[in-house]
């Protein structure tokens, strides 16, 4: 465990970089909880998991719009979220690019959907950098401060190892059923 410890402190900064490309929720949370231990330094985690991600939906965005023939042929297996994307954009506008950020399965999604549009991309890229910036304060700053309680919480799965398989699958339900619902309608 102390050697696992020890290799997220070295190369921690870089594995939150390249996770916060596609998403990052967990590894931002991770460095806010590593933060709260004086492990790593939270305003320099925040920074790297904000311009990460605001580089990652940037990227998708720009792909998708440059080829989109290409992405099309990989979209086939998602019409459905990618259609549930375009109807948030429709409903909520502009706020999905906000939403999205903490959306699972659609945050990855929502980027490709507004390439495939017509969508300003200078305004999708201020948007975007203002909920990047958002959601790495949020997240960063939620898990530093709630640092002690999941450290305290791991303690006590740390003697009840029976715990963990049961949280892991209350929580891949709990997402499988919001996630089918809200696709559903």
């Amino acid at each position: 465990m102390h050697e696992i410890l020890e290799n997220l402190i070295t190369y921690g900064y870089i594995i939150l970089f390249f996770y916060s490309l596609g998403g990052g929720f967990f590894a931002l949370a991770a460095a806010g909880v590593l933060s709260s231990m004086g492990k790593m330094d939270l305003s320099l985690s925040m920074a790297v998991a904000f311009a990460s991600n605001f580089i990652g939906d940037m990227a998708l965005l720009l792909f998708t719009r440059f080829n989109k023939h290409t992405m099309m042929e990989y979209l086939r297996k998602h019409r459905r979220k990618l259609a549930y994307s375009h109807l948030l954009m429709k409903r909520y506008g502009a706020w999905v690019i906000f939403l999205q950020k903490y959306i699972y399965g659609v945050k990855t999604l929502v980027p490709i959907a507004i390439g495939l549009t017509r969508y300003d991309t200078m305004k999708f890229a201020i948007l975007n950098l203002l909920a990047s910036a958002l959601w790495a304060v949020v997240v960063g700053g939620a898990s530093y401060l709630g640092g002690k309680a999941v450290l305290s919480m791991l303690e006590h799965i740390k003697e009840n190892p029976w715990i963990m398989p049961l949280i892991g699958v209350l929580i891949i339900s709990a997402l499988a059923f919001v996630i089918s619902r809200a696709v559903r309608k």
